[in-house]
């Protein structure tokens, strides 16, 4: 099979799902471009209206994280063909009408999380063990992901060598940052067009990366990471027009183009897949189910993307018909950079055996490589470019993690409406005390070394999304919307992680029967695995419970509202 062929069938595949499947739901579940949407009503703070690219910009940048790169390219293991339906089916069906109902039943209740949602329609319980759920699923997030940047910033080889190209991607980002305010407060007091918005972005960007190449910046990773956390903070504090929505329209022009050009590469190159479509159902050990699935997470179905749509997304909306573009377009998107990892790794590979080095390290050689070739580019400058691209991968999502992180503590000790809060529910909704113990916790687990838990993130992942599409299960039929499109995604992803937790579990056990086991490790593993197993159970039953009851009368203002 050639590269070519399979990138025009992801594309036909996902224009499809873009233009006839979303447009149906749409059409089945109602919107109101009329309707004055909560960024509009309650703007300042978290609500910050925008424009739809902006907005697109956002939610893209921060649900493509490390996943739609390092997953597909995982997976390739049991062959080609797997990986990629899996990105098609679960993008088209599970993972885009995922975040676009989430989007959507956050607008339609006032830009509430889906934590809030749920007590609305399941109760304070399954509200309450939700939320925990998604903080402590942050720290993992905030720890794996701010390690991750700090190292691809590093500007020391282990022998003391400079590294150019990661010292000048360091140097992208801080100016990034800088930018992003000035660019910030430009569209909040010029108010330009979009047109003129997106001319001024692409000048910038530009100037940025350029400016950046030309001064690197040479520190080691322990200081890279006082500095993301740092820039955390900011971003988890700050107003969203102020910093985090303009860095992400800035850095969407990054992402983008790593897309197009790893597309285009394709195109012109139309390199031979040298990998089998199939190679079984069992490799080195591993099962195809759950493993795949489990593995290809933010490529096809990721529960985090619920929590951008409903944490910071739906608050940016300005008009409800912006949603299918910003729900199910953005992550229509990411599948099309999984399935260009997929076509380049397995286009790499030699005699059914995939090449040596990191996801991350193989992509990145490749697009550099198409940048060099299709264009021109110098190779140390095509370099530079594809490691802020990739870095950007992770530091758009970790700082959408923070925010989200702050925030789901403060809905976990926010009272019950009409309550006064107690002295420690004050303290724990303080914004600045909120984020401070969030980041702590989560650079304590970074120096603690994450890898002992990151085994079960990619269940803790795929768990996240079950327990998500259950709820918005409950709510469809709660407000007298059709919610069976969502029934075979949420059982598949909770048989998938169930399955996966379950054979955690196991080789925990068998490791101390076999006298292999490691306390700080296996324990820390086999105490998170059945934790998440009870708190699905607990926040699934509680949620069928509600889906086994009769439709309620609408409620006022929700129904097709």
């Amino acid at each position: 099979m050639n590269g070519l062929t399979v990138m025009l069938i992801a594309l036909v595949a996902l224009a499809c799902g873009y233009f006839g499947y979303a447009r149906w739901l749409e059409k089945t579940w109602g919107v109101d471009p009329n309707r004055p949407t909560p960024a509009v009503e309650n703007k300042g703070g978290d609500y910050a209206p925008a424009n739809k690219w902006t907005v697109f910009a956002h939610q893209f940048t921060s649900i493509t994280g490390a996943g739609p790169v390092t997953g597909p390219i995982i997976a390739a293991m049991f062959g080609w063909l797997p990986a990629l339906l899996w990105m098609l089916v679960g993008g088209v069906f599970f993972g885009a009408v995922q975040d676009f109902t989430a989007l959507y039943a956050s607008v339609k209740n006032g830009g509430r999380s889906i934590g809030m949602i749920i007590e609305d329609y399941v109760g304070r319980t399954g509200r309450q063990l939700f939320l925990l759920f998604c903080w402590l699923f942050t720290l993992l997030v905030i720890a794996a992901f701010c390690d991750m940047v700090a190292n691809t910033f590093n500007g020391f080889a282990k022998d003391g060598t400079q590294l150019m190209p990661n010292a000048a991607a360091g140097s992208i980002s801080l100016i990034y940052m800088a930018g992003a305010v000035a660019f910030g407060l430009y569209l909040k007091y010029m108010k330009p067009t979009a047109g003129v918005q997106f001319v001024v972005g692409v000048v910038l960007m530009v100037a940025m990366v350029a400016l950046g190449i030309y001064c690197p910046v040479y520190l080691d990773s322990v200081t890279w990471r006082y500095v993301v956390f740092a820039y955390l903070f900011a971003a988890s504090v700050m107003p969203m027009w102020l910093l985090k929505q303009p860095r992400d329209y800035l850095s969407m022009f990054l992402l983008i183009g790593m897309i197009v050009c790893g597309v285009l590469g394709v195109f012109v190159k139309n390199p031979t897949l040298n990998m089998p479509a199939f190679v079984g159902w069992e490799v080195k050990n591993l099962d195809l189910f759950p493993i795949l699935f489990v593995t290809i997470a933010c490529g096809a179905v990721s529960g985090f993307h619920s929590l951008v749509s409903s944490g910071t997304s739906s608050k940016m909306v300005a008009n409800e018909k912006d949603m299918r573009l910003v729900g199910y377009g953005s992550m229509c998107v990411e599948v099309v950079l999984g399935v260009v990892a997929l076509v380049i790794v397995c286009a790499g590979a030699q005699n059914g055996v995939l090449p040596a080095g990191t996801p991350f390290q193989t992509f990145s050689r490749s697009v550099a490589g198409f940048l060099t070739d299709i264009f021109g580019v110098p190779t140390n400058i095509a370099a530079c470019i594809l490691t802020m691209c990739v870095s950007a991968l992770a530091l758009t999502s970790v700082d959408a993690v923070a925010r989200i992180g702050r925030m789901s503590l403060q809905e976990l000790f926010a009272p019950r409406p009409g309550e006064a809060k107690t002295p420690v529910q004050k303290l724990f909704t303080n914004t600045v005390f909120s984020t401070v113990l969030t980041l702590a916790l989560g650079y304590a687990i970074c120096l603690a070394g994450y890898m002992s838990v990151w085994p079960l993130f990619g269940s803790a992942n795929q768990l996240l999304s079950a327990l998500v599409l259950t709820g918005l299960a409950v709510f469809l039929k709660a407000t007298g919307r059709k919610g069976w499109m969502l029934y075979g995604p949420m059982t598949v992803m909770f048989l998938v992680t169930m399955t996966a937790l379950v054979q955690a579990v196991l080789r925990i056990f068998g490791q101390i029967a076999d006298g292999t086991f490691v306390f700080m490790v296996g324990g820390l593993q086999l105490i998170i695995a059945v934790a998440l197993i009870i708190l699905a159970l607990l926040v699934v039953y509680h949620c069928v419970l509600k889906l086994r009851e009769p439709a309620p009368a609408a409620k006022a203002g929700s129904v097709k509202a």
